[in-house]
């Protein structure tokens, strides 16, 4: 008896394992690359005899000794949905398969940040979203050291609505929604990206090695002991603070939201503000604010507060009623509630601010209001505060799923069977640190990435950073400005573009909020460097060359489009020259027969010129007629483009 349930439990372990599994990629509601041969792979037992059938016609297949197959199919126009049958000791089914363009999205939080992040911004173009034809794969946030994966751990596609595309990439789907509308083409997006991810964590094991300190910095990781070690410490260190933080927080146990509180005796500050420049100083912990507002008279309504940016983590009370909380910085404080929470006459709004390293507070020039109906209520002004508990700084974080390699292996890789047209690549933050090196990494990237997926000229469109940060008064260095020069540099790499963004920033954002703009100007990349649309302008104006006249600099451009212009028709502002000794200083500039000449009765002798050289060139309004805004830039009498 024995021996016979030994056998049978055999038997459908054998019958188990023959059974076709096939990457998360490979699935319902796919989007193939049209126009070019595409690949449907999988697993199955060794030796296994596989059967596709597509379009009326059958592929066959038979597994290697690990148990893997593959079937090429012939290429295939625009158009579906079809269906796709696979068979061997079981049959799958694939439905609602399109053919179209795919579109790999990749890099760091600005290509990630998705479309629920702007529901506010784009109410119109959100509920207009159907679109059966747009749709997304979502590829998890996670990275691996130890070797390159072969597929997700979760994933699907989806198609656009009003609900599916709050989980779109800003950037991507506005890219999609104009590429689509131009050619009717079905849009593939394969989002994956991750927020904080330097350039180094996307590029190969193997070629990462050009890069000596980064290669040795990745072998660290290799084998799992020091990941899980610093993950496991930086898990603890975080869960102790915050734990002593709400234990020894005086507003939690005395029950500071209570609408009836005596604060009589509690500190005032303007809000927006950070408590460092207020009488508290620069403590670290909690600090709550509490202010009273007064309405006329309730509505029958969905109530919201939009609380601009807070400075670390919040939670938000109403009259004791608590309406939205978030953990980190980044995302706008947007709580809806209902109005019933509110009362006619006096009402109060209590927020408690943990704040871990740096300047707690709220951030400046953001909107601070409740919107009730038609009505809004500015929250701006003077409001309450009190010191919850003091706290030393957080301790940083290692983040070890920035480390090199660990990105492209688990979020990469597994994507090198499936057929693309192109990639959107929107990065560059992270690799402010050390700029110099950023073209260097990029041509490795981008060549890595071609050698995967066998295609030597795959287009790669690419964002520059928009400007941020305050602005400076007088020509200053800036790591923002060298990394966009890096990436100006990198148009050298054949097929690729560039969108420039100089105007889309936000000062006190990182995250600025305008992704449609982004997305059209990659779509206008798109459209000229790969659908073939020549006589496009595409660009802005991209410098070109340099020539000195006595004491001026004569700049050259291409993508002047129908001509040169001054953003608004006022004074061309933002360039600065230097001499030999490298000393910056504003310029004129005027335009003439569409080109640029700058000088300045400071230097005599000019050699180098600046156009937009900061973190954020506020008057950068070089444009060309068609509205798209010049590149900024860095160039001397021996550059050579």
């Amino acid at each position: 008896m024995k021996k016979i349930i030994i056998f049978i439990t055999l038997l459908l372990s054998i019958s188990t394992n023959a059974q076709i599994k096939l990457p998360r990629l490979i699935s319902d509601g796919m989007v193939l690359q049209r126009d070019t041969k595409v690949k449907i792979w999988g697993w199955a037992s060794a030796k296994e005899k596989i059967e596709l059938t597509f379009d009326n016609k059958t592929y066959k297949a038979i597994t290697n000794a690990e148990g893997k197959w593959l079937v090429v199919l012939p290429s295939q126009k625009a158009g579906g949905p079809y269906e796709m049958t696979l068979k061997a000791s079981n049959t799958i089914v694939l439905k609602n398969i399109l053919f179209g363009d795919v579109w790999i999205c990749s890099g760091q939080s600005n290509m990630e940040l998705p479309m629920g992040r702007l529901k506010d911004k784009y109410k119109e173009v959100i509920a207009k979203s159907e679109n059966a034809n747009i749709r997304q794969f979502l590829v998890p946030d996670q990275y691996y050291f130890a070797n390159e994966k072969e597929d997700f751990t979760a994933g699907e596609w989806i198609s656009a609505n009003p609900v599916s595309v709050l989980q779109f990439s800003g950037v991507a789907y506005f890219f999609a929604l104009e590429i689509y509308e131009k050619y009717k083409i079905p849009i593939g997006l394969i989002n994956s990206a991750l927020g904080g991810s330097p350039a180094e964590s996307w590029i190969s094991e193997e070629n990462v090695k050009k890069f000596p300190d980064y290669y040795q910095e990745f072998l660290k990781y290799k084998d799992g002991t020091l990941e899980k070690q610093i993950d496991e410490n930086d898990r603890k260190i975080s869960q102790e603070w915050y734990k002593l933080a709400n234990n020894s927080d005086e507003g939690l146990k005395n029950n500071w939201k209570n609408s009836d509180l005596d604060d009589s005796n509690w500190k005032t500050m303007n809000v927006p503000g950070y408590w460092a420049d207020n009488e508290l100083g620069n403590v670290n912990g909690v600090v709550w604010f509490r202010k009273e507002f007064t309405i006329p008279k309730v509505q029958e309504n969905i109530a919201k507060f939009i609380l601009g940016r807070i400075v670390d983590a919040d939670s938000v009370y109403v009259n004791n009623h608590f309406v939205g909380t978030t953990s980190y910085l980044y995302p706008p404080r947007i709580y809806s509630f209902n109005s019933n929470l509110l009362k006619e006459g006096k009402n109060e709004i209590s927020v408690r601010v943990i704040n871990n390293s740096g300047k707690g507070g709220f951030v400046l020039d953001k909107p601070y209001e409740l919107v009730l109906g038609n009505d809004t209520l500015d929250l701006k002004g003077s409001w309450k505060y009190q010191l919850g508990a003091k706290m030393l700084p957080l301790p940083a974080q290692t983040f070890v799923r920035w480390k090199p390699v660990g990105l492209y292996n688990e979020m990469i890789a597994p994507l090198k069977n499936y057929s693309i047209k192109g990639v959107l690549w929107y990065q560059g933050e992270s690799s402010t640190k050390k700029p110099s090196e950023y073209y260097a990494l990029m041509e490795t990237l981008i060549t890595n990435w071609r050698v995967q997926w066998q295609q030597p000229k795959l287009p790669f469109l690419y964002v520059q950073l928009t400007n941020f940060m305050d602005p400076k008064t007088e020509p200053v260095e800036s790591n923002w400005a060298a990394l966009r020069q890096q990436q100006l540099n990198t148009l050298k790499v054949p097929n690729t573009g560039m969108a420039v963004t100089i105007d889309l920033g936000e000062w006190n954002d990182i995250h600025p909020l305008n992704k449609y703009d982004v997305g059209k100007r990659l779509a206008l990349q798109a459209r000229k460097k790969v659908y073939g649309e020549k006589n496009l302008v595409a660009s802005g104006p991209i410098f070109k060359a340099i020539e000195q006249k006595e004491s001026k600099l004569i700049l050259s451009f291409s993508d002047v489009g129908s001509g040169l212009m001054v953003k608004d028709n006022g004074e061309l502002k933002s360039f600065a020259i230097a001499g030999n000794d490298g000393h910056f200083v504003w310029a004129n500039a005027i335009i003439k027969d569409d080109k640029v000449i700058v000088w300045s009765d400071a230097v005599i002798d000019p050699f180098k010129v600046r156009y937009a050289w900061a973190d954020n060139p506020v008057e950068a309004n070089l444009y060309n007629k068609e509205n798209l805004p010049a590149s900024p830039f860095e160039a001397n009498l021996e550059t050579k483009q």
